[in-house]
């Protein structure tokens, strides 16, 4: 085993984009963890939060710190007391550690543990050449699947999360959103035996796909007023069920305002900020219910997203973006950046791209 690797850095907590090193330790593993070699790794919105040291990094983010969390690779290393995984599994990664302990552990919503630690935001990620995570937040992949695909069980199953709460089967749903995350939305939404699926989008193109992915209507909700349009598909009453993924106010309160009385709204992207709401007239006397995921349930949402991915409309190569070794991680960023779509992956290894 090398002693040194290459990796990202997050030096310090301020504003400024990672630092490529080529003389970081190998991860020495406890007794609870494996240590991975990287395959790939994707890179997700929150790795740019980082960057941009906003409100929500300086509160859950500790630097200096290797980022990166959607990953997948190969098991090298394991600690003695793991008895369920051994050296050669290939495994993606769960970054929500919990503790196991707490009493939302052990009420099964170990994706809000009160002990959380988040792999790549408080304690190093996989923007490097080998990664440590605890075992038991190790997902065991099928031989059939790639490790891109893998990559994808992470920030995809946060939204099948959301289509999980908002409870889908036999409802007009609307999802707001259709990058990788909402596409990801509608399909997970159609396999669970939602009846209507409404999408929207500020991009037509991105509508296009929306429908491939199935979506049974498509909106530019900058073009029409939403919420008249999706009571015209539903006899004036609204859809059952909202699930934004933007995180954006506007699409936020649209979402809330296009569902019928005792409706259900969703909320998967984060506010960049304070998103101000009529909570009496939109919420309160509608009898509307709000609210939010936190990562993904674990492990029914991976299960789910296994069911959304085999399925007739999930289609990988419309989130998959472009491939980047991880020393060109600045022209992936430069690409998120010029609105390149689709998930962008970084190899540590060249050879595996």
């Amino acid at each position: 085993m090398k002693k040194t690797m290459i990796g990202l850095m997050k030096e310090a907590p301020v504003k400024g984009d990672y630092v490529l090193r080529t003389d970081l330790p190998v991860p020495e593993i406890g007794d609870d963890e494996v240590l991975i070699k990287v395959h790939c790794t994707a890179i997700c919105g929150t790795d740019l939060h980082i960057m941009e040291w906003d409100s929500w990094s300086e509160k859950h983010v500790k630097a200096p710190l290797i980022p990166g969390h959607e990953t997948a690779g190969d098991i090298v290393a394991v600690g003695k007391n793991v008895k369920d995984r051994k050296v050669g599994d290939r495994v993606s990664c769960e970054s929500h550690i919990a503790c196991g302990h707490c009493w939302f552990c052990q009420h099964d919503m170990a994706q809000i543990c009160a002990n959380m630690r988040l792999f790549g935001c408080n304690v190093d990620g996989a923007f490097a050449e080998y990664a440590k995570i605890d075992a038991a937040s190790t997902f065991l992949l099928a031989d059939d699947l790639s490790y891109e695909a893998a990559c994808m069980f992470e920030p995809m199953g946060a939204d099948i999360h959301g289509v999980e709460a908002a409870e889908v089967e036999g409802k007009v749903v609307l999802v707001s959103g259709c990058g990788p995350i909402g596409l990801t939305a509608v399909s997970g939404s159609k396999t669970l035996g939602a009846k209507m699926v409404i999408a929207c989008d500020l991009f037509d193109d991105k509508l296009e796909i929306a429908r491939q992915m199935g979506a049974d209507y498509v909106f530019n909700s900058g073009k029409v007023d939403l919420p008249e349009e999706v009571r015209k598909l539903t006899g004036g009453m609204g859809a059952d069920a909202a699930i934004d993924v933007t995180g954006a106010g506007p699409a936020i309160i649209s979402s809330i305002r296009s569902v019928r009385p005792a409706g259900r709204v969703v909320g998967v992207g984060l506010p960049g900020k304070p998103v101000a709401l009529d909570l009496a007239n939109d919420l309160f006397y509608r009898e509307v219910e709000l609210t939010g995921i936190s990562g993904r349930k674990i492990w029914q949402t991976w299960e789910d997203f296994a069911k959304v991915m085999s399925g007739p409309y999930y289609k990988l190569e419309q989130v998959m973006g472009g491939r980047y070794a991880l020393k060109d991680f600045d022209k992936a960023l430069a690409d998120i950046r010029g609105g390149a779509p689709g998930k962008m992956l970084v190899y540590p290894n060249e050879a595996d791209m």
